[in-house]
């Protein structure tokens, strides 16, 4: 009898940070399916180059339920295969899952990274079929929508004329600003490689760029030596906007930032809303997410992939393909 029951736990294959800059791929117990609950048959997962570099060399800053062995990731895609009771998505649909907390045995932060997955029906968002892999970007474009939206709290937003940073980020952000059909805004990117692939918009170096009076400097980039050249860009009155994720403590020198009575903003994390925004966009047409994706391992080889995503800047965006886990 105990065997048989051992038998029908239901198992996700996992990739597991067993500490920082090791990994396994392990299968997990998943929990039996509640009421309001569905289960995901996961297709891609993402990498961020964001948190989970910060989770893979141990550097991320203190939060609940961090912790060692964890499932990292937030940016999921894959099919429902299973319903519980009254659920938005139906069987088939293609969904995004911002990470879940259903892996037994390990700490699930973000717990995304996984075969299988069984979250609350509300967390599973029904995507365009034709987005396929694609749809592993919607965090990363609401994140960006928050930041510019500040989650509608401020009844003047000034959309970016500097965008520090021309990673996925910098793009979506820039797109963003010229879909709204602001001013095309200016993009800093110091790696060669990644000068390229600009959509109405130009990249340049910061040092081949003179101006001191921009309004509204959004810094995705996540470094924390940059708040003081920043401010030293900025027009008197404007704004900087860290929409990066930063592991250590931002100081910035008081007078150059007195002198301009500059303001300074911390985007928080994305919300429900801005992802039902983007997911608007991105329907529409608005919003385009080609060209993004640039490299592609299977779970099979994710120390690669992790090592690809962090130290090659080549590498935009890294995903895992779960398919032959289908």
């Amino acid at each position: 009898m105990n065997c048989q029951l051992k038998n029908q736990i239901m198992k996700a294959q996992a990739i597991v940070f067993d500490q920082p800059q090791q990994l396994s791929v392990r299968a997990l117990d998943l929990p039996e399916l509640s009421d309001g609950q569905v289960q995901v048959k996961v297709e891609y997962t993402g990498i961020s180059t964001g948190t989970e570099r910060l989770l893979w060399d141990g550097s991320m800053p203190a939060f609940p339920g961090m912790g060692y062995p964890l499932v990292p990731g937030y940016e999921t895609v894959g099919r429902v295969v299973k319903t519980s009771g009254d659920t938005s998505v139906q069987v088939g649909q293609r969904v995004f899952v911002p990470g879940a907390n259903c892996l037994q045995g390990v700490r699930s932060l973000f717990g995304g990274s996984a075969s299988d997955l069984i979250v609350p029906h509300d967390r599973a968002v029904a995507v365009k079929e034709s987005l396929g892999a694609q749809a592993v970007l919607m965090a990363l474009a609401a994140t960006v929508y928050h930041a510019v939206a500040c989650g509608g709290t401020r009844p003047v937003i000034r959309p970016p004329d500097l965008i520090v940073g021309h990673g996925v980020m910098g793009r979506l952000l820039a797109r963003m600003t010229v879909e709204a059909g602001g001013p095309s805004p200016t993009v800093w990117e110091t790696q060669a490689g990644r000068m390229a692939g600009a959509q109405g918009y130009q990249v340049v170096h910061p040092d081949d760029d003179p101006r001191k009076d921009y309004n509204a400097i959004y810094d995705v980039s996540g470094d924390s030596k940059l708040l003081d050249t920043l401010i030293g860009r900025i027009a008197p009155g404007g704004e900087v906007v860290l929409a990066g994720f930063y592991k250590q403590d931002l100081h910035f020198a008081y007078a150059p930032a007195f002198m301009r009575e500059a303001q300074i903003r911390v985007a928080a994390q994305w919300k429900k809303p801005d992802l039902i925004a983007v997911t608007e966009l991105i329907n529409s047409g608005r919003l385009s997410l080609d060209g993004l994706i640039t490299h592609c391992e299977s779970p099979a080889t994710a120390t690669k992939a992790y090592e690809t995503a962090f130290g090659d800047t080549a590498c935009l965006k890294m995903i895992l393909d779960w398919s032959a886990n289908a």
